[in-house]
């Protein structure tokens, strides 16, 4: 070798010594913009079409467009509410199934350009945009795929078409965090007045992997794409908010027939819980409404989440390594119900007030193995909030603790880790201990730590030295740690509860001996039956009254067995003549199994209640119910 090679070899070993400190990534990785998403932690989607001014969940997509005219339309009240919370990001449902486009979209007219909102020269999307950045939010779309009103619907021009809108979203309004693609399509629906249902194949009817998701990704490089199977994000299989307790946050895909896995066409088995070495890196989204539904429903004021539960929400879906995206539901006139801005400005007061100080800061540690003895892995890193700077052990090192002393006894229920993700999600699991008694005495366990865990404890403790130690199938790079104390929240809304009818004022007169479960205050139970004929139960009230609705809540124990997606109720008077006042769908119950409203049009007098299922999600055509209620005028 000539000595210039060797002098050059020389110069570069400080640097390759320095690399090979590093430990190799492991597994999936996140990309830039999941970094960036992960960073975000909670987000905003705001549901507002006509289906809002037709007190549905989702439209049919026979709206006549000159109902949409929200007479106080404010994205900035919207977004400033959003921001309150602590949300980093808005959602603009730009289209929702019922094909209505917020924007002057050029593929249909069937959008606000044919409202008489603005005189039809508005654009709500790029309102709702402005809003977002000037109240320091980022911004994204949705777009259904789904198009209960295109007569195209189920065509090649159709998907030709939807594409089209995509290009139109990419391109007009800036940057955006994420292009978000619901898994619903294909269905009935008016599609131009054929009032039929239309299937399509959805493993091949959109082509997203070869031309729908390029759209995003050349237009739009850094927005994420969600869907059932991502490929940024995935869903987490409810809308409840939670993630599993164990949550990777990668996934391996997979349809339940074989074919390959897209949106509405795939097997969620394992989307709350991810997979262990996954094939790739799709973090858990954790979409939840504020309220029962994703649309405003006047009966729902007093159901809106209070700070309390939200921050539950938090803690079982940004503390388990995904994302909280919350829904938000505007009125008819086009701004947040005072109930809904007041609990996420109070949510946002108890999310500040929780992380404000960190009982850790200032702590001393030590770890059974520190890497190479290299002070760029030293335990300190876990106290400086970075989440990218870590510790980490030597490669034969998989198990190492980390004894910690605070400056002084602290008082705390909640505990923050966090690894760095760059090297990939590396731990399967940690112990946390504390010393008491000359003892190291167990205190609390979890899994999946990944991009941030929070771990809830059942009571509030006092320690001053504590015990992590790390479980991993390689050597761990943990970033941060933490400790917290729960803010408390005497939050109470302003309305109070609907007037309902007493449960002792009501009673089935129809089905079996069980059929008192449905009407017993109890919403984990749960009566079960066939309806052979006739196909409907009956309610009697104690007295005839003016009744304005009622409410069905399905089965909470995440079966579907019973569960109607349709229903018809009738009233009598007499108990003999009949008549029919609300036809509906509850379109939305089989992934949000929440209680449904129906409200009719106007009060109505009623001795006796028909509630009629259709189209009930069980092969032997069972009918099951948790509980009804009656509202009174």
């Amino acid at each position: 070798m000539k000595k210039s090679n060797l002098f050059a070899l020389f110069l570069l070993s400080p640097m390759l010594a320095i690399s090979q400190t590093e430990p190799a990534p492991y597994g999936a990785l996140p990309s830039e913009r999941q970094l960036k998403w992960h960073e975000m932690e909670m987000y905003t989607l705001i549901h507002y079409t006509p289906t809002t001014f037709q007190n549905k969940e989702w439209g049919f997509g026979d709206a006549d467009p000159q109902i949409f005219n929200p007479s106080k339309f404010n994205a900035d009240q919207i977004a400033r509410a959003a921001a309150s919370g602590g949300f980093k990001g808005l959602i603009s449902v730009a289209k929702h199934h019922d094909g209505f486009c917020l924007w002057p979209t050029k593929t249909t007219t069937y959008s606000v350009a044919s409202s008489p909102w603005k005189e039809g020269k508005g654009d709500m999307v790029k309102e709702f945009m402005k809003a977002s950045h000037d109240n320091g939010l980022e911004f994204g779309v949705y777009l259904s795929a789904w198009d209960r009103n295109d007569t195209r619907y189920g065509s090649k021009a159709y998907a030709d078409a939807y594409r089209d809108q995509l290009r139109e979203l990419m391109s007009n309004y800036g940057p955006l965090f994420t292009s978000w693609h619901d898994g619903a399509n294909g269905g009935d629906g008016f599609y131009g007045g054929k009032n039929e249902k239309r299937t399509i194949d959805r493993s091949t009817y959109y082509e997203w992997h070869e031309k729908t998701w390029p759209i995003v990704r050349e237009l739009q490089p850094m927005a994420m794409i969600f869907s059932d199977v991502g490929p940024d994000m995935r869903w987490v299989g409810n809308e409840k908010g939670f993630a599993a307790e164990t949550s990777w946050a990668t996934l391996t895909p997979r349809s339940k027939d074989g074919k390959t896995p897209v949106p509405g066409e795939v097997d969620d088995s394992n989307l709350p819980t991810g997979d262990r070495g996954g094939q790739y890196w799709i973090p858990a989204e954790c979409d939840v409404p504020q309220r029962p539904g994703w649309f405003y429903h006047e009966d729902q004021n007093d159901k809106v989440k209070t700070p309390n539960q939200l921050f539950e929400i938090y803690l079982k879906s940004v503390g388990r390594g995904g994302g909280m995206n919350l829904g938000l539901a505007p009125m008819p006139e086009g701004v947040l119900h005072d109930n809904d801005v007041k609990s996420l400005a109070a949510f946002g007061e108890k999310i500040k007030a929780t992380f404000a100080e960190n009982l850790a800061a200032g702590a001393q540690a030590k770890a059974s193995n520190v890497r190479q003895n290299n002070e760029k892995f030293n335990v300190q890193h876990l106290f400086d909030q970075d989440r990218y700077t870590y510790y980490a052990s030597d490669d034969n090192v998989h198990n190492p603790s980390i004894e910690i002393t605070l400056p002084k006894e602290q008082e705390f229920d909640l505990i923050r880790l966090r690894e760095n993700i760059k090297l990939g999600q590396r731990l399967d699991s940690v112990q946390v201990e504390t010393w008491a008694n000359n003892a190291w005495q167990p205190l609390a366990k979890a899994t999946s730590i990944g991009a941030n865990r929070l771990i809830k404890l059942d009571k509030l403790v006092k320690a001053q030295k504590l015990r992590v130690t790390l479980y991993a199938p390689v050597a761990p790079t943990l970033s941060d740690f933490a400790l917290f104390k729960e803010a408390p929240s005497d939050f109470k809304f302003d309305v109070l509860d609907r007037n309902k009818v007493t449960k002792d004022q009501l009673k089935m007169i129809s089905g079996d001996k069980n059929a008192a479960l449905a009407l017993d205050n109890n919403t984990s139970t749960v009566w079960e039956t066939l309806l052979s004929n006739p196909k409907y139960v009956e309610i009697r009230l104690a007295k005839t009254q003016q009744i304005i609705g009622m409410s069905y809540t399905p089965r909470s124990d995440g079966k579907l067995a019973g569960v109607p997606t349709k229903y018809e109720v009738q009233l009598s008077v007499d108990g003999k003549a009949w008549n029919t006042v609300h036809i509906g769908e509850f379109s939305n119950i089989k992934a949000n199994a929440t209680p449904q409203n129906i409200t009719f049009s106007a009060p109505q007098e009623a001795h006796y209640i028909r509630f009629i299922p259709k189209d009930v999600l069980s092969a032997d055509k069972a009918f099951s119910v948790a509980e009804f209620e009656v509202y009174l005028k």
